[in-house]
């Protein structure tokens, strides 16, 4: 079952929450290169150990990667699935790591991190992003060209976009960098569903309605949800939002048992396409 393009995107939002439909994943084209970036020593065993909460292989699978696909990673932070992606696509994709042009610091140790391993990061690719929040305002993406990517990924960033007020920007140069076709994959941290913009700002929580609402605006359609990184044990009203979980567990040695059985939080995985026409 797929959807076919929207005209009446805001309209269908909360129907499209409620009718997307799951999908079952495929095999990877090399499901056994998979297993061992995910086994390398490359990667601590502290990031290792979140696999059972993130599920690199299952959410990759879900979005459709392939090991010559072209990936943009939007916003990779301190670069978990860089480390996932980059080794991977190396052979015969293109991993592209975008980052914020006000990210100073942090696209120095994205750079220090790929210099210090050529043998798995010689290839990857670095592209910056120039985002206002300014009505009307285009984004300015150095580094991918417009309708060249296959997907582009965010894990965990819309609730970082909406303030300040910049996830439609962000969807936009989404839409612009991927070909007619290409998918964009997000994952993020699930809110209850009717909870205000304040709400999702300070507890770090996001809606599946108020994203696809978003990247249909862009003129993204909904393709597919998956229930891939769920969590119902993530009771969602913790007194620091989600960073109370593992692994920023803010409130310290605090009921530190209690989150630590919680585990990482409930999760939404969606897909979207660029249209074709």
């Amino acid at each position: 079952m797929r959807f076919s393009s929207l005209s009446f995107r805001t309209l269908v939002a909360v129907a499209c929450v409620a009718a997307a439909p799951f999908y079952t994943t495929q095999a990877f084209a090399d499901s056994a290169k998979m297993d061992k970036v995910l086994a390398g020593e490359h990667r601590s065993e502290a990031n290792k150990a979140r696999d059972k909460y993130r599920n690199p292989k299952a959410t990759l699978e879900f979005f459709g990667v392939k090991p010559n696909s072209i990936v943009v990673e939007a916003l990779p932070g301190g670069g978990w699935y860089t480390e996932v992606l980059a080794p991977y696509l190396r052979e015969s994709g293109t991993y592209v790591a975008l980052w914020p042009t006000t990210a100073e610091r942090g696209i120095k140790s994205h750079e220090e991190r790929m210099a210090a391993k050529p043998a798995l990061y010689d290839k990857a690719k670095l592209a910056k992003i120039t985002a206002s929040p300014n009505a009307g305002f285009v984004p300015t993406v150095e580094g991918v060209a417009p309708g060249s990517a296959d997907f582009v990924l965010t894990f965990r960033n819309i609730h970082n976009l909406i303030n300040p007020d910049l996830v439609d920007v962000y969807m936009r140069a989404f839409f612009d960098m991927l070909k007619p076709g290409g998918v964009l994959g997000v994952v993020d941290h699930r809110a209850k569903p009717g909870s205000t913009l304040k709400v999702m700002i300070d507890s770090g929580y996001v809606t599946e309605e108020y994203t696809i609402k978003r990247a249909l605006a862009a003129g993204f359609r909904l393709d597919a949800k998956s229930d891939v990184n769920n969590n119902a044990k993530d009771a969602k009203d913790y007194p620091k939002g989600v960073w109370t979980l593992p692994p920023t567990l803010t409130e310290g040695e605090k009921d530190r048992a209690k989150y630590l059985e919680i585990g990482e939080s409930d999760r939404f995985t969606i897909r979207f396409v660029k249209p074709t026409k």
